[in-house]
């Protein structure tokens, strides 16, 4: 199972929350001032109408009883309009603060090294980006603002009680250990269990993942058994984890229900009785009753919004957990001098204690073209993410122009080399932004001259609206290999001086991978290339060759350099021209296949 992303811990959270409102303070003071208002406009209600009962048992005149009813409806519809001001308020200053979560949330993803990521997993990282989200905004928006609203409310209701009777207000402490109790049970209990249930989800979520995208492999191989019980491992967890929290709100709510319902009870049983001794007026006793009553509502808002507080806790600690991820030091590092890559003493593994490259010493000369080649697993793919600056060696260094690429900030790096690989994505938006994203400040003419490099200005230009058409999933479709050229299209756009190409075309038809090669020539033309080789084809192109085995090169040299050292290579190659695939033969890219036993 796939490490997932760091949690971060409560305090670190809090604190977090905190400062999200501290930056908005007029907002907030606005907020709180209007639900303030709005809760003393509520407490004058139950004190009016205490008055209006006992006007009636003295006897009065039928003018004070209008005064006191028009008092009291004026009061309620003036509790009426701030308590709609006060909500828009809140729901203002819970939006502002969730957009800026979300944009800080995104500002620390796209700093994830891409190795962390794949090594985390795609499921814990769209989990978080998703579930975790949607359970922070219904916190932000509503949780937080309600349980002040409560807050606010349930003081200035016991202050009034107190004001109007300090004996009818002591039943509440009744209330109050069992409300602690019972409160301080779950709190201890419930981080825990939701960041369980979250994590639990996102186990459900990469499995899935995996499995719809790799159902033709399942398929293939006959393992729709095995990822039908893997997902109902992962799915019996997720249950076992969302039940233990059910069971804590099962516990937790009726115990919360009987702290407030028995003060209520004990008001009306102490009141009677001080009522029939004449300790208290009647007009007391009704104002301390429907007091009492006024309470019930912001501790069971206060209460039942705790419950969402801890799930948006958990989740704003898996958010924030991005932070804590595992980020190289990027020193401050001078600008390359020259575009020589050079790898010495090279390892690096993907878990500690397992390498996949042990020692590797290369060096790429300006503007050539080496192929790597190799039998599957031998750390291939590896050695050219680690020339693109994805992965950064567990020992030894990797530099280019004498400046180690771990030390480059991602924008300078992309601008000095990358990667081009079968996998491709189209962002939903217009084609030009697409492009764009590549260089911002890249103007028309050089957008479209990228198009036209690998050969997409046509088809692109052909669109509803040209390069103003939104396309993305949703929008108009493009194919495999239009995207795939989009792709191209950006890196020219990006200019790096090296490119590292793990089978760009591997996927796509005879027909458009034809297409691409040739779009890929204008990408490449004065470059330095890394082509990490399945197909011996363009091995025998290469200005020289890398023959890498068990994580080692063991060959390195010109294809004829290393066809005469009758090594490896030579083997590979006679295995490859068995088949009567040589160069001399049109390349197809969808028969240009190795056997089984001369994998490269």
């Amino acid at each position: 199972m796939s490490p997932a992303l760091p949690v971060a811990g409560r305090s670190q959270a809090w604190r977090y929350a905190r400062s999200l409102f501290r930056r908005h303070p007029g907002m907030f003071r606005a907020t709180v001032g209007l639900h303030l208002l709005a809760a003393l406009a509520g407490l004058a209600g139950p004190r009016y109408l205490g008055d209006l009962v006992q006007a009636v048992q003295r006897g009065t005149f039928a003018a004070e009883l209008n005064g006191l009813a028009a008092a009291l409806a004026g009061f309620v519809l003036l509790q009426a309009v701030l308590t709609r001001f006060a909500y828009l308020a809140s729901a203002r200053l819970g939006e502002q603060v969730l957009a800026q979560l979300r944009e800080e949330f995104i500002a620390r993803v796209l700093t994830l090294p891409l190795g962390t990521v794949e090594s985390a997993g795609t499921g814990d990282l769209l989990t978080r980006t998703t579930r975790d989200v949607d359970a922070l905004s219904r916190c932000v928006r509503l949780a937080v603002p309600e349980t002040m609203i409560a807050l606010l409310t349930g003081g200035l209701v016991v202050v009034a009680l107190v004001l109007v009777s300090p004996v009818l207000a002591a039943p509440l402490l009744v209330g109050v250990p069992i409300t602690v109790a019972g409160t301080r049970w779950y709190v201890r209990r419930a981080p825990a269990g939701y960041l369980r249930q979250n994590a639990a989800y996102s186990e459900v979520t990469d499995g899935l993942t995996e499995t719809v995208e790799g159902a033709r492999t399942v398929e293939a191989l006959g393992r729709q058994r095995q990822r039908v019980a893997r997902t109902d491992r992962d799915l019996g967890r997720s249950w076992r984890a969302e039940r233990y929290t059910l069971f804590l709100r099962t516990v937790w709510w009726p115990v919360i229900e009987v702290s407030y319902l028995l003060p209520m009870v004990l008001t009306l049983l102490t009141g009677g009785w001080l009522y029939l001794r004449g300790t208290v007026t009647l007009g007391q006793l009704t104002a301390a009753v429907v007091y009492v009553q006024q309470l019930i509502h912001p501790l069971d808002r206060l209460l039942s919004w705790l419950d969402e507080l801890q799930v948006g806790a958990a989740s704003l600690a898996r958010l924030l957990g991005v932070t804590a991820a595992p980020h190289p030091p990027r020193p401050r590092a001078p600008r390359p001098d020259g575009t020589r890559i050079e790898l010495r003493g090279v390892r690096f593994g993907y878990r500690e204690g397992r390498e996949v490259l042990h020692g590797v010493d290369l060096t790429l000369r300006p503007g050539e073209r080496l192929a790597v080649v190799g039998p599957s697993g031998a750390g291939k793919s590896t050695l050219g993410r680690l020339l693109a600056g994805i992965h950064q060696p567990t020992e030894g260094s990797v530099t280019v122009g004498g400046v180690p690429l771990g030390a480059l900030a991602p924008d300078r790096l992309r601008a000095e080399v990358a990667l081009v690989s079968q996998e491709h994505h189209v962002f939903i938006g217009t084609l030009r932004d697409n492009l764009a994203m590549a260089r911002p400040s890249a103007p028309e003419p050089d957008v479209r001259a990228a198009l036209a490099a690998v050969r997409a200005l046509q088809w692109a230009d052909g669109l509803p609206n040209g390069l103003d058409t939104v396309v993305g999933e949703g929008a108009h479709p493009l194919t495999a290999a239009q995207a795939q050229q989009v792709a191209l299209a950006r890196l020219i756009l990006a200019d790096p001086h090296t490119l590292v190409l793990d089978e760009a075309t591997a996927l796509l038809d005879p027909r458009a991978a034809r297409d691409l090669e040739r779009s890929l020539a204008a990408v490449v033309r004065g470059r330095t290339v890394v082509a990490i080789a399945h197909r011996l084809f363009s091995a025998h192109d290469a200005d020289r060759v890398a023959v890498v085995e068990d994580g080692r090169i063991t060959e390195l040299g010109s294809h004829d350099e290393l066809v005469a050292a009758n090594g490896p290579y030579a083997a590979l190659w006679r295995s490859w021209q068995g088949r009567g695939e040589g160069p001399e033969r049109p390349p197809d890219m969808a028969r240009a296949r190795p056997r089984e036993d001369a994998p490269l």
